[in-house]
């Protein structure tokens, strides 16, 4: 044994199975997520509980439904029927076959469903926007109807994105636009619910998510790769066990905002194994903005983030802004971040946002960092309000630098809410520009065999 072991030996009795109603067919074996042991004990209890989906063993390949990969043929229609098929069978893999490209609208994904992209298969998104329907979404943290992410789901349970193809949404740049998001703060103020923000028709527009399970239960999204996306990639919205293993996600600069990973609001998830490229922050954990993260009021907690590489520009793991409902339990281990990657850790929010990002954890972190390694701002965009935030503890523990182009350390509270707690202990940080830190605002900081270019701090 290596210290090593898969999530079927980590889940408590053995079993690493969701529930499924009875089926003709037989379940597959569950998937391997390769997890090492990590230094944390509650953070091995938040792996071995957070639940894997399986599926029946039964597929249900597109092509068997019309579906044709000239790259020009519109296959919503016939993957809907392949889905829509496997659903009514009790669940199975859906599958996507190696060669060509498929065009396709959007996608939603039903229980007991795995969409698997076998190696090679690509699904480009359309440029037609009338292909992706109005359904509800959370837009930088604020619920409104828009135009539907590439692939989405709402209210499923036991769902699957799979395999080793590649999902493209290139197209849908010609639709997926615009940042208006003070259109919806104005509807907030006047008291407009949800469902009555919609985007689509109003003259105002904001971007899709490329792939957004919401409010959904035992989510895995394994092995695929995602390309060209307009906005944040990942974004599992109020849900409960989500896993994401082996994912690559698009380090181009072409579009901004394009978060590798943002869970908000969930409860319960696994990041593993995963090459995280983005425009943006690499993971962003979210909880929702100001008055309308307050009504929905559910903080993102119990996150395990483990050996992924970090190629976006701002952090690797950043906590915010969106956090209104508090982010907690984050454990981050055997990160090796690269490229322009401005943080290790990224916490930020402000008295208008209030919320809060408690127990947050880093181990084995090493890198270049083209600012600090921890930043921790209460001011945000120098936005006021009467929502004080509260931050802390943080632990950082075997961490390294090659390159800092900052301070190691910039952390800071308020005068009436400050840090409570931060904690470093056997690091290495080198390379470092300026050797000064800032702790404003601080309680109980603690440096255990910390050098900053060789000297102890």
């Amino acid at each position: 044994m290596d210290g090593r072991f898969t999530r079927r030996q980590l889940i408590k009795g053995g079993l690493a199975v969701a529930a499924l109603p009875l089926l003709p067919a037989v379940a597959s074996a569950a998937p391997r997520i390769d997890v090492p042991v990590l230094p944390w004990p509650a953070a091995n209890d938040i792996v071995a509980n957070t639940t894997v989906p399986t599926f029946p063993d039964q597929t249900f390949p597109i092509t068997g439904y019309g579906a044709k990969n000239d790259g020009k043929t519109d296959n919503t229609a016939a993957i809907k029927q392949a889905i829509d098929a496997c659903a009514a069978a009790g669940g199975g893999h859906v599958v996507v076959p190696s060669g060509g490209s498929f065009l396709t609208g959007a996608i939603y994904l039903k229980s007991n469903v795995d969409l698997h992209l076998e190696a090679g298969a690509v699904l480009k998104f359309s440029g037609d926007a009338s292909k992706f329907p109005n359904v509800l979404t959370r837009y930088e943290g604020i619920e409104c109807v828009n135009h539907s992410p590439m692939i989405y789901a709402y209210k499923e349970k036991n769902i699957g994105l799979t395999g080793s193809g590649t999902l493209d949404a290139a197209a849908t740049s010609s639709w997926n636009k615009g940042s208006d998001r003070a259109y919806l703060e104005s509807l907030v103020a006047k008291g407009t619910p949800p469902e009555k923000r919609v985007v689509p028709g109003s003259g105002h527009t904001m971007r899709s998510a490329f792939v957004e399970p919401y409010a959904c239960e035992n989510v895995l999204i394994q092995g695929i790769t995602l390309k060209n996306s307009m906005f944040w990639q990942l974004h599992p919205t109020l849900c409960r066990n989500v896993t994401v293993d082996g994912v690559s996600t698009d380090p181009s600069t072409a579009h901004s905002n394009t978060d590798g990973c943002d869970p908000e609001s969930c409860d319960h998830v696994v990041i593993a194994n995963c090459t995280l490229g983005a425009h943006d922050d690499n993971i962003a954990i979210k909880s929702g903005r100001d008055a309308d993260g307050r009504r929905v009021n559910v903080p993102c907690q119990n996150l395990v983030v483990v050996n992924c590489v970090m190629n976006g520009n701002w952090g690797a793991i950043t906590c915010g802004s969106e956090q209104t409902g508090g982010i907690r339990n984050v454990y981050a281990y055997k990160l090796t971040v690269k490229g322009d990657t401005k943080f290790a850790l990224y916490v930020k929010s402000n008295t208008l946002r209030g919320g809060f990002s408690e127990n947050i954890n880093l181990d084995s972190i090493s890198g270049t960092f083209a600012r600090n390694f921890v930043y921790v701002t209460s001011t945000y965009n120098s936005q006021t309000g009467s929502y004080t935030p509260s931050f802390g503890p943080f632990t950082i523990s075997n961490c390294s630098s090659t390159k800092i182009a900052g301070k190691t350390f910039d952390v800071s509270g308020l005068s009436k809410a400050h840090v409570h707690g931060f904690a470093v202990a056997n690091s290495t940080f080198k390379g470092v520009s300026d050797t000064s830190n800032t702790l404003k605002y601080v309680d109980n900081a603690r440096f255990t065999n910390v050098t900053v270019n060789g000297k102890p701090l």
